[in-house]
C-alpha cells in the first residue's frame, strides 16, 4: 500500500492512551505516530529498551501496545529483535507464520547512544530487517536526569551541574546520525515534531517499509529534563529546527538529503534560553558558552549542507 499522510492521521492507534508517561512527554509523541504509519493489515512486533518508555507504557500485566510486545534490557534491544526477525524468517519460510510483519524497536538515548549501541551496531552489521528508533532526549532521564553522549554542551544534568566550578557537561554531543550511516545501512534519518507531524511520519514509513536495517532519530524533548512549560514542547522542537541545533535530514543507501532548510537561520540562545537546563549560560560573563555553542552547531550545519550538496 502506498504511503498516504493524511489517511494515516486517522488511523486507530497502535499506542494506546492511558500510559504513565509524564505530560507532554516526547516519548510517548514519538512512539505514536512512528506506529500509526504501518499498514492497517500488516503486524508489527515491537521492541522496548529499558528506560522511560518501558517502565511507563509496560506495566504488568498491562500494556499499552496493540502489538506483541517485548521488554529489552538496556544493553540489547538490537540484539533482540535481530533474533526475532530472523526467527519470523524461518518459521513463515516454514508455513508455521502467516501475514506480514513489521519490526519496530524504541530506545532512549540512553539505551542507545551509549549502553545499547554495540547491540544495535550489531544489529545494523549483520542486515537484520527492522527499524531502530532511537527518542532522544538529551539524558538518563528515567534514572535521575544524568548526562549522557547525547546531551548537549553545557547541559546542566544531575552528574553535570553548573556552578562556580563547573559550566554543565563540557562535551560537544555525539552524531550517532552520522555514525549510523557508516554502518551502510539503507535507511537513516533524522526528524522531530515539527510539520504537524509530516516529517516524522514520512521518515518513518520509509523506515519501516525500506528492506534491511534502519534508523531514525527523533528529537523527542523531556520538560522536565529540559525544564521548560509542557505546553511549549511543539515550539521547543520548531527552534531546534530553525536554529539548526537539530537539523532534518536523510540519508538513502549512501545519498545525503536535506530535508528543511530555515529561510533565515535563527541566533542557537532562541533555542537555549526557554530551557532551565542552559540557564546558566545567560549569566553575565559566560557569553563564550553562547558562542562555542553556536559554533559547534554553524560547524555541523555546514558541513551537513556540503554533504547534501555532494551526493
Amino acid at each position: 500500500m502506498g504511503y498516504n499522510f493524511k489517511e494515516t492521521v486517522s488511523r486507530p492507534d497502535r499506542f494506546a492512551p492511558g500510559h504513565r508517561l509524564c505530560a507532554g512527554c516526547g516519548a510517548g509523541i514519538c512512539v505514536r505516530n512512528v506506529l500509526n504509519v504501518i499498514d492497517e493489515e500488516d503486524h508489527a512486533v515491537v521492541g522496548n529498551a529499558t528506560g522511560c518508555l518501558e517502565v511507563s507504557s509496560y506495566m504488568y500485566p498491562y500494556t499499552s501496545y496493540q502489538d506483541s510486545f517485548i521488554h529489552n534490557a538496556f544493553e540489547n534491544a538490537g540484539a533482540t529483535m535481530g533474533g526475532v526477525e530472523t526467527a519470523y524468517k524461518i518459521l513463515k519460510k516454514k508455513g508455521k507464520v502467516k501475514g506480514d510483519y513489521k519490526f519496530v524497536t524504541f530506545g532512549g538515548d540512553g539505551g542507545t547512544y551509549d549502553i545499547g549501541f554495540q547491540s544495535l551496531s550489531g544489529a545494523a552489521e549483520r542486515g537484520h530487517d527492522f527499524t531502530y528508533v532511537c527518542y532522544d532526549n538529551n539524558a538518563y532521564m528515567n534514572t535521575g536526569i544524568q548526562r549522557s553522549s547525547a546531551t548537549p554542551m553545557y547541559a546542566d544534568t544531575t552528574t553535570t551541574p553548573s556552578g562556580s566550578q563547573s559550566d554543565g557537561k563540557p562535551q560537544p554531543r555525539k552524531d550517532l546520525t552520522e555514525i549510523m550511516v557508516a554502518h551502510n545501512i539503507p535507511y537513516v534519518a533524522q526528524t522531530t515534531f515539527v510539520q504537524n507531524f509530516k516529517d516524522l511520519h514520512t521518515k518513518a514509513h520509509k523506515a519501516i517499509y525500506t528492506e534491511g536495517p534502519a534508523f531514525l532519530n527523533v528529537m523527542a524533548p523531556c520538560p522536565r529534563g529540559w525544564r521548560y512549560p509542557t505546553e511549549d514542547l511543539m515550539e521547543i522542537c520548531r527552534l531546534a529546527v530553525e536554529t539548526c541545533c537539530w537539523p532534518l535530514f536523510e540519508v538513502v543507501d549512501g545519498s545525503w538529503i536535506l530535508s528543511y532548510a530555515p529561510k533565515e537561520k535563527l541566533p542557537v540562545e532562541e533555542f537555549l534560553r526557554p530551557q532551565g537546563r542552559f540557564k546558566h549560560m545567560f549569566k553575565k560573563g559566560n557569553e563564550h558558552l553562547i558562542d562555542e555553542f553556536q559554533k559547534d552547531v554553524d560547524r555541523r550545519w555546514e558541513k551537513l549542507l556540503n554533504r547534501c550538496e555532494n551526493s
